[in-house]
């Protein structure tokens, strides 16, 4: 048992070592142009350590990024009173701007788009799972408002965040409801 807790404590401190190696690599450089090489030189471990932990680079920024964006979302799902929730995402991105950034300058915002929406789907399929709308509606919805919602954050978050919060917070809440009363008056109507 204590020799599989220590494998375990070295398997973690390596999957640490080779993230903040490569995060440290991507303020200078992009994404695809990092290699696995410079990575775990930068780290310090082998490239063993690395290839038992991950496949590619955007394997370890997904191990990384996930579970910090998977915890904002359940904490908004589970703890946020639902006509707060906009508000709380409006500050999941505020907070999370930096990083958006970076993904954006350095090429890896695709995994963070993958991300959002990934959560995105979770959190509206959870919320909105007795809007009256068939599966086929809230799936198709879902997509739509996952990557509009994620375009819109995006402008304002990369183009000087112009407009006040409370006015991308009820653009919003109008696109969101306007769209989900759309659906279940035409579900309704059929």
């Amino acid at each position: 048992m204590a020799a599989t807790n220590h494998a375990q404590a070295i398997k973690k401190d390596s999957q640490t070592y080779l993230t903040t190696a490569l995060l440290q690599l991507l303020r200078t450089h992009d994404l695809d142009t990092i290699t696995v090489t410079q990575v775990v030189k930068r780290a310090g471990v082998s490239r063993m350590a690395f290839y038992r932990n991950f496949s590619t680079l955007a394997e370890l920024l997904t191990a990384y990024f996930a579970p910090a964006i998977a915890a904002r979302f359940q904490d908004v799902l589970q703890h946020v009173p639902a006509e707060q929730k906009l508000v709380a995402m409006g500050q999941f991105f505020s907070d999370f701007a930096p990083t958006l950034q970076l993904a954006a300058q350095r090429g890896f915002e695709s995994i963070i788009q993958q991300l959002f929406d990934d959560n995105m789907t979770t959190f509206y399929q959870t919320t909105m799972a007795e809007a009256g709308l068939t599966a086929v509606q809230l799936n198709y919805w879902t997509k739509f408002m996952s990557a509009g919602v994620y375009a819109i954050w995006r402008e304002w978050l990369l183009n000087g965040q112009t407009e006040s919060l409370t006015t991308i917070h009820d653009l919003l809440a109008t696109l969101q409801n306007s769209t989900m009363e759309a659906l279940v008056k035409a579900a309704k109507e059929a």
